[in-house]
């Protein structure tokens, strides 16, 4: 498989993967206007923009579903599609397990992750497991449209500035805005336990507890305390 890069809607001239499709390099014009895309995402707002754009400006046939089983369930009863877009932290998706789970249930089929959060290491991992790309959500329209023609077309498509990045993002990086007792805490939600269960471990009330779990959701931008931990874990955290 050939990794994919582009550079303001346009494919990379200088692709550090041998054999990638070129800019001006000519696909079949079912892959370009006449595709069936699956698009996964448990925001409405990213649902609708998403899909709009791809059949007005794509001339695609866009089917969404609001989280991984009902993907999953779309995907037996009228898959195949030309591509399915999983969102990378929707509910049951479980980061790349739900990948590696799509995967091994429809292998034939092209997955692609899409996030708005995940680090660059992740996009490496999901083609590692076996995805055609990775989209960032901050990704222009343009873009997107070009990145989605590629894969439908059998590219694997990740982003230049992703493909330039082969570092990944450190712990450090990521705690450093977090104080002592906020990893502690968050160490607590990595594992499953319960407020009371972290608070009886670091000799807390649990009311404290819960004020530190807010503070955390505010600061990772997460809805909850489940997806504090996924966000924590998608950046390298390693509970202690």
């Amino acid at each position: 498989m050939l990794r994919m890069e582009f550079e303001s809607g346009a494919a990379g001239a200088g692709s550090t993967y041998p054999g990638a499709l070129q800019y001006g390099q000519q696909v079949s014009t079912r892959s370009i206007f006449a595709m069936r895309i699956l698009l996964a995402d448990d925001h409405e707002m990213v649902r609708d923009t998403i899909s709009a754009y791809l059949e007005t400006e794509g001339r695609a046939a866009v089917i969404t579903a609001p989280d991984y089983v009902s993907a999953m369930k779309t995907l037996t009863a009228k898959g195949p599609f030309d591509l399915v877009l999983l969102d990378f932290n929707m509910p049951g998706m479980n980061g790349l397990d739900g990948l590696t789970d799509a995967l091994t249930r429809f292998p034939d089929q092209a997955f692609a992750i899409l996030s708005g959060t995940a680090p660059n290491r992740i996009a490496h991992q999901a083609v590692d497991c076996g995805a055609i790309g990775f989209i960032p959500k901050t990704m222009g329209a343009k873009s997107l449209i070009n990145a989605v023609r590629f894969m439908v077309a059998g590219e694997t498509y990740v982003p230049a500035n992703v493909l330039a990045d082969q570092g990944e993002a450190t712990e450090t990086e990521f705690t450093k805005q977090l104080s002592l007792r906020e990893r502690q805490v968050l160490s607590g939600l990595c594992h499953g336990r319960s407020n009371k269960e972290i608070a009886r471990t670091l000799d807390l009330q649990e009311v404290t507890i819960k004020l530190h779990v807010r503070t955390l959701c505010k600061k990772l931008n997460a809805k909850n305390r489940t997806q504090a931990a996924l966000i924590a874990k998608d950046a390298g955290f390693q509970a202690d």
